[in-house]
Parts: C-alpha cells; structure tokens; sequence
C-alpha cells in the first residue's frame, strides 16, 4: 500500500482557547524546572554550564494564553492524516503540529496516549497547553508557546518518491526557524520525523528541544532506556544522580510505582544508540529512536498520589486512563539549553513505531537482560544502519521547496525575513501571511514611524528584538511608541529606562492604563508596594472608563481586574480591592480566578465563614499553574479540615 496524505476533521469535545492575555508579559516566567546556584554543585561540568546558559528570563514578545475555558462543546479540528498499509498517523496543524494518533493497523493498537478531549491548562510557557500524542518543544525549559498555535503545513517530495509532510514556524522566543518533516515510507512501519532548527542570525543563539511522548500509563507497563543511571528531578527543585531501574527500594522504571510528580533524565553513554521504549505486560507498546545529535531521554509519570490522580483527571475526563511521557531531547536534562553558533543548525531523524518483546524479559528483575532485550527488538525492527540512511536521503530533501499548502502559521516569520532578509531554503515566509498584528511593525521598518491604531483598542503585540527596540527608539516619540519602546527595554533588562520611556508616554497617553499598568509591575519589581498598589488602581478606573465591550476589552478587564486584586491585597488595600471587585463585569466575577481572589478578599475583611463557602460551593481555576498551591494555602487560612479532593493539586511531599 502506498503512503497516502489527506486532509480530515476530528471532532473532539472542547473547551473555548478564548482571546490571548493583551498585557505585556513583564514578569519573569513562573517555572518551577529550575536550579539555583547551590543546586549546581557537584553536577558534571558540561550539564552545569548548560544549566547557566541563557535561561529564559521573559516571555516577550509571546503572550500569556490564559483565557481558556472549562465547558466544552462539540468542536472540528483540521487534521492531516499520513497512512499506509502498518500506521495512520493523525497531525493537528493548528494546535502546534501535534500528533494526536498513531495508529497500528495490523493489530488496531493506539500507540499513544489519545486524549478524548481537547482541554487546555497552564502547562505551556505562556500558558494553554493540552495533554496527549507528540510534541514538537522548542524555545526554552517547560513546554513551548506553540502548543495551541498554528503552524504552517505543506506537502513536500519526500525521499522514496511520495510525500511527506512539512511543519514549520518562527520561534519568536529565540528568534529562530525550525522544521519538521513527517516522513512514512510505503512500506515502514516507522514514522520519520526530520527536525532542523536553524540560526540565521550574526549571533549565537540557545536551543532547546524535547519531543514529548505521552504514552498510556497501565499499572503492567515499564518504560526502558539503555541506561543504568538517571538524574531525579522532583518538584522539590532539586537534580541528583539515582540507580535504574530501582532507587529507595522501588523500580521507578514502572511509572504509577512512583508517589510523586518526578522527572527521570536517563544517562544514555555515548557511544549506545538512544532509545526510549514503553512496553505493556505483554511486551508490546512503542518504541522512539534516533540520530545521534538527539541525545537525551527522560520519563516523567504523575505518580500515584493524590495531587498527580487529580491532574490526570484535570486533563481529560474523570475515568480516562491515565497517562506517562517519554520524551527525547538535545541536552541530557530538560534544565539546560544548547549553543547554536551563527549561521548553524542543528539536525536530526527521529522514528516511532511499534515495538514488541518477549515479556518475561522486559519484566525481569535483570534490568540489564530487560533493555537488552528491548533493544535487540528494535535492532531487528529498524537497525540502525536503516536510520542513518534515512537521515542521509532525508537530508537531501530538507531544503525543497513545500507544494501543496495544507495549514497555515503565523505571519511573524514572514516580518522576520522580510526584515532581515535571510533565506531559508524549504521553510518559505511568504508576504502573503502578513497580518494585522504585523502592520504597524511593517509600516516601522519601512518608514520609521509607528503608526497611530485606527481604533481605540488595547495595545498590540511589542517586538523586543534588538533591531526592533533600535527603531522604536528613533520613531518619533509619541504615547503609543513609548509604550512599545519602554516593554522592549524592559526586555533588555534596563529597567530605569523602560520606567522613563513609560513615564514620558504617560504624560500625553490619552489611553493610560496600559503605561500604568506597566509602572505598577515596574514598582512590585523593586518592592514598592504601595505605589504600585495606587497605579494599579488608578489603571483599573481608566480601564473600566475607556473599555467599549467586546473580547479584547473583556480579557483586558479580566487580567488586569487579576492583577490588580492581587497587588490591593498583598498591600492590604482593602477597600481599593473591594472597589475594583464592584467595577468588575459580573460575568468575570463567576470565573473560577476570580472566585479565589473573592475568597482571599473575603478573608483578608475579615468575612472567614463566607470565604469558606466560597470553596463549599464549588469553582474551578480554569489557569491553575502547574505547581502552583495556591488552592492549599488559602484554604489553611480559613480552616484545620483536610484540603477536599477537588481543590488537591500538589505535585510535591508535604513539608514537616
């Protein structure tokens, strides 16, 4: 049967992905994979030095994604479907080229974890994320920007003489160009995935990259990597060197014996070829491998507890099975982030497909006879001397020219290259994909002068590349072009002038609350409690006065109503606080965020009975962070009882 490429729907329940959060994301991204100085000690020289490279330290110019909902309705996704006689592989163009299916034809086995529902949480790095299938992250440590973001799509030549499908996209924060080539030859029972990300700047740059893996998570199943060490990583923050398969006298290698949330980085030599598998009681289940430049392997589980049982539940529906990922990426851990010189690039094959052993030797106690056993099948299944040619022919067909266009990304990469003038063989940025939020940046680069908005609306995205914060500086100085310059310099981390910039637009702005806004977060920043609280208030009452109705303006009341809520109570400001809850719209004080916020208001008056029927009646926080216990420390507040199932997220030990 010869590989056949379709377009298709699917139709999933779904919760609305509601508009992008419209304030610039000014606050250090919450991440809670992260190493303090101390914790690096004693790490290997390399791992540590990786660890300290450019971590990211904002999000800009991304925005937050937090608008997302939790009642779903019936919904269409545009779908791609790869097909030929062993897999059907399902490809979600618009929710960042996911993988949502890999289906074994032969035995109608689904190799992945297949999420029932589309469900956005607050996973990703600016925030909606959904679980299940294969993801493509790059960009920095956690899950990328794009998750729920569409990516361009073609049909290319592929290798054999069929077709493949190619993803691309702009990365906006690294700047950087990447690919994936989705390649099923006719007679594979292995799907190729061809990854290139590329450098086109006069600078290094870091890179990072994880291929996540979301497999199920039966109580039989034992994932194996041919390693016999691993580094831990528990939401406790910490990073150390551990036994495989069994460390404190549980084999870790079966994902629900865990009791915690962890991350198990698997310490692959050198000189053995990577792998990870997921196998089932009966030895059959996935296998993912690679070229050599992907290197790392990991596994995450949820653990068994409580708090890991309510987030699988969080990400799906209640009696869903549950779900593991195994993942694979270009540093050992997923903490570290990988120079890529000037004009370089980074390239590599990955393959999935089905894997099957004999089961009494992958769940024997011999843990060296169990991966060798492992790996002998995938030998035979797809030696490696197989992939090595692959990623030979594959490379002669990374730079041709995409035909059919089947999705379509953004239009950041088409002003990047236009502007930059780069070229790019085989991820083409057509003028065509310029959009409205790409206008006024357009009309900058040609004339100099950022344009005035033609309606009165919330600010628009702001671009802090280095060459972009250079011409704001030139533009002429109005309100508008202040605010942008004044976010690019805050980017840059120079905060005095950023402060300056804002300070001067504020003084002619006939919009001020989103420079207010920003002077507020400038002030939380050096610990100025109560003028950041006064500027919040004062931004809040321009808001509600200016607002005119309408999606935009209902996520500028609803982020910064949060924000400033949480700034009045953390200053004790409590009538001001109690001022901007009664200028709320009453549809956002149902939401689940600002539920909470009314249960702390509540609390903080002194009403503890009517803040505890708050949590008695019920709410969801649609955006609750993962990692986040916010939840648990409120309810403390208000009573000794035990913290009810509903609201039990906690991903770590209890501390004494």
């Amino acid at each position: 049967m010869a590989t056949t490429v379709r377009r298709a729907l699917l139709n999933l329940p779904a919760a609305p992905l509601g508009p992008e959060n419209p304030l610039p994301a000014l606050r250090a991204p919450a991440e809670v994979h992260v190493l303090d100085e101390r914790a690096r000690q004693g790490l290997p020289r390399d791992m540590g030095r990786q660890i300290g490279y450019e971590p990211l330290r904002s999000l800009l110019p991304v925005r937050l994604r937090d608008g997302y909902e939790r009642t779903r309705n019936k919904r269409d996704f545009e779908a791609i479907v790869i097909e030929n006689a062993h897999l059907r592989v399902t490809v979600l163009p618009g929710l960042g080229g996911r993988i949502h299916s890999l289906l074994h034809l032969p035995t109608g086995r689904e190799l992945l974890y297949r999420n029932p529902v589309f469900q956005p949480a607050n996973f990703a790095l600016n925030g909606a994320w959904f679980s299940g299938g294969v993801e493509w992250n790059i960009g920095a440590t956690g899950h990328t920007t794009l998750s729920c973001a569409p990516l361009h799509a073609a049909l290319v030549p592929a290798p054999d003489g069929g077709e493949m499908v190619r993803l691309w996209e702009w990365e906006r924060l690294r700047d950087l160009p990447f690919q994936v080539d989705l390649w099923l030859p006719g007679d594979s029972e292995f799907l190729y995935a061809g990854v290139r990300v590329r450098n086109p700047h006069e600078r290094p740059a870091p890179v990072y990259w994880w291929s996540n893996i979301a497999v199920p998570e039966d109580p039989g199943t034992r994932v194996l990597a041919p390693a016999d060490e691993a580094w831990h990583f528990g939401y406790e923050r910490s990073l150390r060197r551990v036994p495989v398969p069994e460390w404190e006298g549980t084999d870790r290698t079966y994902p629900p014996r865990c009791e915690h949330p962890a991350d198990f980085f698997y310490e692959v030599p050198e000189d053995t070829r990577p792998w990870i598998a997921s196998l089932d009681a009966e030895g059959r289940g996935l296998v993912q491998t690679s070229t050599g430049p992907l290197r790392g392997r990991k596994l995450f589980t949820w653990g068994s507890g409580a708090g890991g049982r309510r987030w699988q539940e969080w990400l799906t529906e209640p009696g869903t099975g549950g779900y593991a990922e195994i993942q694979a990426g270009l540093a050992r851990t997923q903490l570290e982030h990988v120079r890529l010189e000037a004009g370089a690039e980074f390239a590599w094959l990955e393959a999935y497909g089905p894997l099957s052993a004999e089961p009494a030797a992958v769940h024997g106690p011999d843990w060296a006879a169990a991966r060798g056993a492992a790996s002998a099948a995938l030998d035979a299944a797809l030696p490696a001397e197989r992939l090595e040619a692959a990623y030979a022919a594959w490379r002669g067909a990374a730079d041709e020219q995409p035909g059919e266009r089947l999705a379509t990304g953004s239009g950041w990469g088409a002003l990047e290259v236009l502007c930059g003038g780069f070229k790019l063989p085989g991820t083409p940025f057509p003028e065509s994909t310029l959009g409205e939020a790409q206008e006024p940046w357009l009309e900058l680069w040609r004339t100099g002068v950022f344009p005035a908005p033609r309606r009165v609306a919330p600010p628009g995205e702001t671009l802090v590349a280095p060459h972009w914060r250079d011409m704001l500086e030139t533009a002429p100085a109005d309100p508008l072009t202040e605010y942008h310059l004044g976010v690019a310099q805050w980017h840059a981390g120079d905060v005095a002038q950023a402060v300056r910039s804002w300070e001067r637009g504020l003084a002619l702005a006939p919009s001020r609350w989103p420079l207010l806004r920003c002077l507020a977060v400038a002030d939380a920043l050096v610990g100025d409690a109560e003028r950041a609280a006064d500027r919040y208030t004062e931004a809040f009452e321009d808001l509600a006065q200016e607002s005119r109705g309408g999606p935009p303006w209902l996520a500028a009341e609803s982020a910064l109503g949060r924000e400033a809520l949480t700034a009045l109570l953390a200053a004790g400001r409590l009538a001001a606080a109690r001022s901007v809850w009664d200028r709320l719209r009453p549809t956002l004080r149902e939401h689940g965020r600002f539920r909470l916020l009314a249960a702390r208001l509540l609390s903080a008056e002194g009403h503890l009975g009517a803040a505890r029927r708050v949590f008695e009646d019920g709410f969801e926080v649609p955006d609750l962070r993962e990692g986040e216990e916010t939840l648990e420390h409120i309810w403390s507040t208000l009573t000794d009882r035990p913290l009810p199932p509903a609201y039990d997220f906690r991903m770590r030990p209890k501390t004494p």
